[in-house]
């Protein structure tokens, strides 16, 4: 596995845990649309107050360049909008509330990750 999905998969564990941690019911995690008009992956969905929550994650090693969650880029965002709708389809909620947020997670060569979570991020 390389160093980069290694990271990135450390950071969704983290992420998930800590989400579950502050009450979130994870609903999904790396859910994935390969046909149709967008394609791509949500990396969680979970559920808390009976909000939705399409959550990021970004992880990174260092902050060279820049914070993780600058890797959300608009285009991102745009493509996970269109991601939640079809999986809100698919679950038959498309009528619940929906906040999208992003899990910055910095994971140093040594000692403990950072991770941050930016509730309504975009």
């Amino acid at each position: 596995m390389r160093v980069r999905n290694a990271v990135g998969e450390h950071g969704e564990r983290l992420a998930v845990r800590l989400l579950e941690e502050s009450g979130y019911a994870v609903l999904d995690r790396n859910w994935r649309r390969r046909a149709g008009d967008v394609a791509g992956e949500l990396d969680a969905v979970a559920v808390r107050g009976g909000v939705v929550v399409f959550v990021e994650v970004k992880s990174r090693r260092s902050l060279a360049f820049g914070p993780p969650a600058v890797g959300v880029t608009p285009a991102k965002a745009v493509r996970i909008r269109s991601l939640a709708a079809a999986w809100l389809a698919e679950h038959g909620l498309g009528d619940a509330e929906v906040r999208f947020d992003v899990m910055s997670v910095l994971v140093p060569r040594a000692g403990a990750a950072a991770v941050e979570h930016l509730e309504g991020a975009f």
